[in-house]
């Protein structure tokens, strides 16, 4: 097959592109330019720039080293005005909203994997590759395409592509999917590959240093936009009752409970941000326990929308282990979701998705947790 081959310039997809040459394929490798290194907006106290290790430029060089070492044209597309646009001010903003938002969701499926499918259909490509640890199989008696999680449950990542179309996994290829990371570094090695021994970023890409708060403090002020930049306000319990002094809602999350600064008989717990009345509501842990939450831009994979109610194990972030909820379908792709057992911190922002009941493998669809 001709396929389009993602190059983050990691391991992963240096190990893809390796394992889809030794099958014989033709490839064309992508590299996408996301964040714009030089706004100088990542920088330490020093106004040094911090290090990153996820879409930097010396990123486009890795990949661009893997492609000439294994032999296939590579080209790199900027992004940059549409990462801004569509990964970067959202995050922001939900921040400043008082959500907790996962701008990698967003990017995997609207920004990076749209982008390189349209450019991989005009150049007559049969698949997009990535390397993404998740599986896609097709169902012929049902005439659609199942996403399934990766073999490597700790490395699975179809939580950041719930949101792809039926078009879109049909030309999608994950060929790392029933791998462990020690095979596919071993890949790498034996196609001895610069990235083989490349660590991996855990951090959102553009937050190199993950201070998210002082991220948003810096963006606003190099764009300009300091009177964006909440001020402080109110910690109080759910009875309204002035506990403390908060320094801006964009620095709190839910089930957050270190640098609160209030000395209480108890830990206390962020359990809810409001915006309006720039409020931070503190209480126990068990007050951070809840029942059922709704999901806006719902997205079903395994079948077009239920009209009946769905049982489903549900994450409500990427670290959740899943529980058994019951999900109903409402108006304007929304849903409301409904487990079995309270569970913890549910948070706006967050991303959900449902898996199947049977195994816990195949993705059933996913969303967008929204403030009550």
């Amino acid at each position: 097959m001709k396929i389009a081959v993602a190059m983050s310039g990691g391991v992963d997809s240096s190990a893809a592109a390796a394992l889809l040459k030794e099958q014989g394929h033709e490839l064309v490798g992508f590299t996408m330019q996301l964040w714009n290194q030089r706004r100088h907006v990542n920088v330490d106290e020093n106004g040094d720039p911090l290090p990153s290790r996820c879409c930097s430029l010396d990123d486009v060089y890795d990949a661009r080293r893997v492609a000439d070492k294994l032999g296939f044209p590579f080209y790199v597309l900027n992004l940059e005005k549409d990462f801004d646009r569509d990964v970067v001010e959202p995050f922001i903003q939900s921040y400043l909203s008082g959500e907790t938002p996962i701008p990698c969701v967003a990017c995997n499926s609207r920004l990076k994997f749209a982008s390189l499918d349209r450019m991989a259909v005009s150049l007559g490509c049969d698949k997009v590759a990535t390397g993404h640890y998740a599986r896609v199989e097709y169902d012929a008696a049902a005439n659609r395409y199942r996403l399934f999680r990766g073999r490597n449950h700790w490395k699975d990542q179809s939580y950041f592509l719930w949101e792809l179309t039926q078009d879109q996994l049909s030309r999608a290829y994950f060929p790392l999917g029933e791998m462990l990371k020690s095979e596919v570094r071993e890949i790498a090695r034996d196609a001895e590959l610069y990235t083989a021994e490349k660590q991996e970023s855990q951090e959102i890409c553009f937050v190199p240093d993950g201070k998210y708060s002082e991220f948003i403090d810096r963006f606003l002020e190099h764009e300009g936009r300091e009177a964006e930049i909440p001020e402080g306000g109110e910690i109080v319990n759910a009875a309204g009752e002035k506990l403390g002094e908060h320094s801006g809602i964009h620095r709190y999350t839910i089930g957050q409970r270190r640098g609160l600064g209030i000395a209480h008989e108890k830990p206390l717990y962020v359990v809810q941000i409001e915006r309006a009345r720039n409020q931070i509501i503190v209480g126990e842990a068990d007050e951070l326990d809840t029942m059922e939450f709704t999901a806006k831009g719902v997205n079903w994979v395994a079948f077009d929308e239920p009209s009946e109610p769905v049982r489903a194990l549900v994450k409500v972030r990427y670290r959740h282990e899943p529980a058994i909820a019951t999900i109903h379908a409402l108006a304007d792709s929304h849903a409301r979701i409904v487990f079995d057992e309270p569970q913890r911190a549910i948070t706006p922002g967050q991303a959900t998705i449902f898996y199947d009941t049977a195994t816990g493998e195949e993705v059933v669809g996913g969303g967008w947790i929204v403030r009550e």
